[in-house]
């Protein structure tokens, strides 16, 4: 059994306060699109789906494997409990993961095929990545280490799938291999986005940068060779423009190991502590390691912020290359930081990286491939008690009733509640605060 997975930690205060679940429940009933990859009916609901194993529980939520009935579709379905959310203020947090699932398209991100909602619960359909997490890969790995190549290929991956984000004006936060998934073909895919940030994007800027002499020779000469003009005497580069915050940025918020100086420091946060992550991710993968641990949370920080040295073991040899790519993302200074000013632009501009083919990596065969069976055989797991989701019955008005004799196991994530009462008594609803949850997408796509 690998160690086990680090918690994220934060003190961002996301949500509208005292309010509480609506009474009844709301299943969304739109004309919903079909599709090869999430061919679904016109009655979307818990229902829909039958459970087949639990994936994982986080701190405020569970997520299954789930059969869409009537087909062999495989989906991963995180599921939240509404109360929950609100007496945590969690609100603004839920709603921001899911606007980024329902944004974003991008073979390196997790796809969300839909999000809906009963009385007391809200559920994301996502792709089911059945390589797992990341983190129990390189759990099993000798010394919990990759080859340096390997190393490179997967971090080449998260600065794309990173990158996307930033230009969609959404930061991550919390980057960690616990938060990386692995497809059935052994590329990559960011999850988990409750702690990520909205901002605002900023279109790329294209720069004009004068040749030096020796380019402008080597320019000179290709140009006699294509018998074409001669080419001018600069040159147009395209460059990545981070997204922006509004206001003031410092809650604490991420992994332990992982966060950022300026977030341990209570200064504004940028887009630059994704890269800093990305640092700590590449060490993490080369040496088996996170390279600023201490013996306590308060050492750790402390040796984040300046009381430990960047070093790199004796014993596992990496190019030189490869030690100026960390070096370069965990400066602690942003303005100095690789990725601080231009982005992604000049982290995959770094000599380390410039081998790889960013543009056809998708394509490209992975370092590793998972060892699968058949999902659908459940004879390598363990029952779950409860396969069904609780049935409930649909009025005209558009609450759910509980079926009586239903299935009420709390592990299995059922659902369906009588109409609740507000503190005076007067049966009114509380507005619902996930009132624009509900969503399936038409252009979602099965990477």
């Amino acid at each position: 059994m690998g160690e086990p997975s680090r918690s994220s930690l934060n003190s961002d205060d996301g949500s509208t306060k005292n309010l509480r679940p609506p009474a009844g429940s709301v299943l969304a009933r739109s004309m919903l699109p079909s599709s090869e990859a999430f061919p679904v009916s016109d009655d979307l609901g818990p229902h829909s789906f039958q459970k087949l194993k639990m994936l994982g529980r986080g701190a405020v939520g569970k997520v299954y494997l789930v059969l869409l009935k009537g087909t062999e579709k495989v989906y991963a379905m995180k599921v939240l409990t509404k109360k929950e959310m609100i007496e945590k203020n969690k609100i603004k947090r839920v709603l921001t993961e899911r606007e980024i699932l329902a944004t974003v398209n991008h073979p390196f991100i997790i796809t969300m095929y839909a999000s809906f909602q009963t009385a007391e619960r809200l559920y994301y359909v996502m792709d089911f990545c059945q390589g797992g997490e990341f983190y129990q890969f390189l759990q099993k790995q000798p010394n919990k280490r990759l080859p340096e190549s390997a190393v490179k290929f997967y971090i080449a991956e998260v600065v794309l799938a990173l990158e996307y984000l930033h230009h969609m004006g959404f930061i991550y936060r919390d980057l960690k291999p616990e938060n990386v998934l692995m497809r059935a073909n052994g590329h990559v895919a960011l999850t988990d986005f409750d702690l990520s940030k909205q901002g605002q994007a900023i279109s790329p800027r294209v720069v004009e940068t004068h040749l030096s002499l020796m380019q402008k020779m080597k320019s000179a000469m290709s140009s006699n060779k294509a018998n074409g003009p001669p080419s001018g005497r600069k040159s147009l580069e395209i460059l990545d423009s981070e997204p922006v915050l509004t206001g003031d940025c410092t809650s604490f918020v991420g992994t332990e190991e992982y966060i950022a100086p300026e977030i341990v420091d209570g200064t504004n946060q940028t887009a630059a502590v994704d890269w800093w992550t990305v640092g700590i991710l590449c060490y993490e993968m080369l040496f088996g390691q996170t390279p600023f641990k201490g013996g306590t949370q308060d050492e750790t920080f402390r040796n984040i912020l300046g009381g430990k040295q960047l070093q790199f073991p004796d014993d596992i040899p990496v190019s030189k290359d490869c030690k100026n790519f960390v070096r370069s993302l965990l400066k602690k200074d942003v303005s100095k930081r690789l990725g601080g000013t231009n982005g992604a632009t000049d982290i995959k501009a770094h000599a380390w990286l410039k081998c790889i083919n960013m543009n056809l990596i998708r394509n490209a065969r992975a370092p590793a491939i998972p060892r699968l069976r058949d999902p659908l055989d459940m004879t390598q797991y363990k029952p779950l008690k409860n396969p069904e989701f609780e049935p409930t019955n649909v009025s005209s008005d558009g609450t759910s009733k509980k079926n009586n004799g239903a299935d009420s196991d709390e592990e299995a994530g059922v659902d369906g509640s009588s109409t609740e009462k507000n503190e005076q008594g007067n049966g009114e609803a509380e507005p619902n605060p996930f009132a624009n949850f509900d969503v399936v997408r038409e252009d979602a796509r099965s990477y």
